[in-house]
């Protein structure tokens, strides 16, 4: 049998004659993810590995995507007109265009199941630009990208595939440098929004109940805010932008 991490993209061979006959886990050997294999007959491939030979990034829901390239386009202009109002004004402060003038228009992957479409629909209506893995490999292909910096996910994300934990784990085992530039966000029923100890605990950034979703734009914008404001000196001494 032959089977493929989801996380580092290795392929593995079984031997037939040792393959359980239900579900089974296999630690990878390169980067020592935990590997769930859905259980299959001998001889067959593993309709996880299917899944994963079948990987693409996760794809954006198109509803806003002129929108959101014209948004883009003008933040991007407006940033480097900003860098040259400094070059050429060192001695004083620049205020034509300031961060507090513009939001940065932002990217989001959803790694969610049953409020996927409620989440897409609402964060779509705020201007973010929407990317909806169906698989853990497909959330993945989208984060090797580097472009999509606010992920949201929930515990019932490709349960077949262990995906919120698989997801969960990605993240864990990131350099911390990696691990700044992602912002984590767990939905889910039983948490309590903007908990940031039981956040900070579970190495989240976010936490937000599932009756919340219809205020995610503004608990998000809040959040990021506090953030940036946090890691402001750091993100400026390490010549990279805001999330």
């Amino acid at each position: 049998m032959n089977i493929r991490c989801d996380s580092c993209s290795v392929s593995l061979q079984l031997d037939e004659d040792k393959v359980p006959a239900g579900n089974f886990t296999v630690r990878c050997p390169r980067c020592q993810n935990m590997i769930r294999v859905t259980g299959a007959a001998k001889s067959e491939i593993s309709p996880t590995v299917q899944q994963l030979e079948r990987s693409a990034p996760a794809p954006a829901v198109p509803d806003n995507a002129q929108e959101f390239s014209s948004k883009e386009s003008e933040f991007q202009i407006n940033n480097a007109l900003r860098s040259l109002l400094t070059a050429l004004n060192s001695e004083q402060q620049v205020k034509s265009v300031t961060d507090d003038d513009e939001i940065k228009p932002r990217r989001v992957l959803l790694c969610l199941g049953a409020n996927e479409p409620a989440v897409s629909k609402v964060l779509l209506g705020a201007g973010f630009k929407v990317y909806v893995a169906e698989t853990p490999a497909q959330a993945n292909e989208r984060l090797r990208e580097g472009k999509t910096e606010i992920v949201i996910y929930s515990p019932d994300f490709g349960a077949e595939f262990g995906g919120g934990t698989i997801l969960q784990q990605k993240i864990n085992k990131m350099h911390p440098a990696e691990r700044r530039r992602i912002f984590l966000v767990s939905l889910e029923d039983g948490g309590a929004t903007l908990n940031a100890h039981d956040a900070f605990l579970r190495n989240l950034n976010l936490i937000v109940n599932t009756t919340d979703v219809n205020q995610l734009p503004m608990i998000l914008s809040r959040a990021l805010r506090d953030y940036n404001d946090l890691y402001h000196y750091f993100n400026k001494a390490a010549g990279v932008g805001a999330i």
